[in-house]
């Protein structure tokens, strides 16, 4: 039984799955779910996921769900295929920076950059008015994180270290959303972050992935 990961092409959780294969030079399917119509709350998705989200990746028998969670268990399988994005020959310094940036990411990155793309992109899609108070204090809060990854990016090529990593990795998502955005400033007008934006988004693996995100 083959890789299968159950989501939207669109859906930046799904793309950072999809990243994190195409990173590793896997083979998958891709199964749509229809959030528009409810599938992912119809018992037959629940039976994967309990909570009804995407994505859900299955892996013969194994059915995991939570993209970071995905992503990681994609780089640890299959650590002897493609890059070793979890860097895992490394010391306890390496291994404790990749640690450290994968929070950094979820916990101070993620947030207020979701709560953008959703004012800015995702929400004028669906029909909605994109709310500039709520555009202008994610963007400052965005700023004040950004500008913590352009101190740490003089000081290394990559989030984590020397390396491109799993860390780089789940930026990558909402980063290409955002700069799709008129907010992409937050990337373009910090020279170190865009440097390092440029480099990974060059990747081969990205180029596939980013190719088929319909947006």
């Amino acid at each position: 039984m083959g890789l299968k990961v159950y989501g939207l092409a669109m859906s930046t959780n799904t793309v950072r799955v999809v990243a994190a294969l195409n990173e590793k030079g896997l083979d998958y399917e891709l199964v749509p779910v229809d959030l528009r119509t409810g599938a992912h709350k119809q018992p037959s998705f629940l039976a994967l996921n309990p909570f009804g989200q995407i994505p859900v990746l299955e892996d013969g028998d194994l059915v995991l769900f939570e993209s970071r969670a995905i992503s990681r268990y994609i780089a640890s399988r299959y650590k002897e295929t493609g890059p070793d994005l979890l860097r895992s020959g490394g010391g306890p310094a390496e291994t404790a920076a990749l640690e450290v940036w994968l929070e950094v990411e979820s916990q101070q990155f993620g947030p207020p950059i979701a709560d953008l793309v959703f004012e800015l992109l995702i929400k004028p899609l669906l029909g909605g008015t994109t709310d500039p108070a709520v555009v202008e204090k994610q963007a400052e809060k965005l700023g004040k994180v950004l500008d913590v990854y352009e101190d740490r990016l003089s000081k290394n090529k990559y989030l984590a270290g020397g390396h491109f990593t799993l860390a780089d990795l789940n930026h990558m998502p909402y980063t290409h959303y955002l700069l799709q955005t008129p907010k992409a400033d937050l990337v373009t007008a910090r020279p170190r972050v865009l440097a390092w934006w440029q480099d990974i988004s060059a990747r081969p693996a990205w180029k596939k992935t980013a190719a088929s995100i319909p947006l």
